[in-house]
């Protein structure tokens, strides 16, 4: 391709005193962006999750910059630093191991402490492991009409892991989380009993890579899966259905609080609290509630 074709580079500013989150493949190379890799070429300096890590997709694309590490054991004391090369004028980008910095990387505290020294962050999106099973979910994504929540990874602590695993039970979205695979077998059993048997589930694993697998199923088709899996290894992002609303069920809070938002020119507290519990059927209690609720917003 000649080297003409890609002036659309150019076509967008370049800001200094700029930080750059940069998304990364999370498996195949060829998933790196135009746009990221001539924003790694053009920066001052990159900071890496682990600069070992890095290293070889750097040295792929043939990118040669100062590169720090910045993980979350040092992120505070990293985001200081690339502060004080922002405040010299300089640009930086922000790459995390694989994926788009931030979800479920470090790149949170980052972000705001930049954002509150006065700096700007510039989001060059990519790879995602959330966006690519969700394009390939079909069935998993349509009782939920699209909707979603990230819950990040599964937790490794038995409590912790019974409240997510009640989350996604009774959650009426989609719900999307990481595993290991040194718990995904345990996790896959849980949601068996915690499911419905109709519940539909999507697993991922090694999204991207040479040994991709996608597999749609119903909670209670697990058991056979796990019978005839011999090993479960490698990277898992597992989608859950959400649940199907009862016909006279009420609505979620979020929505109560709008239709309260709404009505809040007009009417007082005890006013909307009466309308919401007399059209929707739920209890005057919680109606008030809803009410101080939609009034502190």
């Amino acid at each position: 391709m000649e080297l003409g074709a890609y002036d659309f580079l150019q076509q967008q500013d370049l800001p200094d005193r700029a930080l750059y989150m940069v998304a990364t493949p999370i498996g195949n190379m060829g998933d790196i962006t135009l746009r990221a890799l001539h924003i790694l070429n053009s920066v001052d300096g990159i900071a890496c999750e682990d600069t070992r890590h890095s290293a070889p997709l750097l040295q792929h694309f043939g990118i040669h910059k100062k590169c720090i590490a910045l993980h979350e054991h040092n992120e505070i004391a990293g985001a200081q630093t690339i502060i004080d090369h922002l405040a010299r004028n300089e640009r930086w980008a922000y790459i995390s191991d694989a994926g788009t910095p931030g979800i479920s990387d470090p790149g949170a505290k980052l972000v705001n402490a930049v954002q509150k020294a006065g700096f700007r962050i510039i989001p060059i999106p990519g790879a995602s492991a959330i966006s690519s099973a969700i394009s390939a979910s079909g069935s998993v994504m349509l009782s939920s009409g699209g909707q979603f929540q990230f819950l990040g990874f599964c937790p490794h602590k038995a409590k912790d892991r019974e409240v997510l695993m009640n989350d996604v039970c009774h959650s009426t979205k989609t719900s999307v989380f990481f595993e290991s695979p040194h718990q995904v077998r345990d996790t896959l059993k849980l949601l068996n009993q915690y499911l419905e048997s109709d519940r539909q589930v999507l697993i991922g694993r090694e999204l991207t890579k040479k040994f991709e697998q996608l597999l749609v199923l119903t909670s209670g088709e697990i058991p056979l899966l796990l019978e005839h899996a011999e090993n479960l290894k490698g990277e898992f992002i597992i989608l859950v259905g959400g649940r199907k609303k009862n016909v006279n069920e009420a609505p979620e809070h979020a929505s109560l609080v709008s239709w309260a938002n709404a009505l809040r020119p007009y009417l007082g507290s005890k006013e909307i609290a009466t309308v919401l519990s007399q059209t929707l059927g739920i209890s005057k209690k919680d109606a008030y509630q809803v009410a101080l609720d939609a009034k502190t917003e």
